[in-house]
């Protein structure tokens, strides 16, 4: 991984980096919100063509992102960590 994307990593706020995967972790207040905000990112990733691998326990969602392509965190990554910060806020 470039120098350049690992201080694009440390910029992001409510993501860290765990080994090949960014990660952020969102307690919501309720399922119902936990859901709308997924189909939110899923449009998102969608329109992207990159997609995450993700978990929803009631109203908690973590968020893993790495590129499948190169095993490892990609640009592609950095930008789908900005649009769903955008999203969650």
């Amino acid at each position: 991984m470039t120098d350049l994307l690992q201080e694009e990593i440390s910029n992001l706020p409510h993501w860290k980096q765990e080994g090949k995967y960014l990660i952020r972790k969102v307690i919501f207040t309720s399922f119902k919100e936990a859901l709308e905000t997924m189909q939110v990112i899923g449009v998102a990733c969608d329109r992207m063509n990159h997609h995450p691998e993700w978990t929803n326990v009631y109203n908690r969602l973590e968020i893993k992102l790495t590129t499948h392509d190169t095993g490892d965190i990609s640009s592609k990554d950095i930008l789908l960590a900005q649009k769903i910060n955008e999203i969650i806020g």
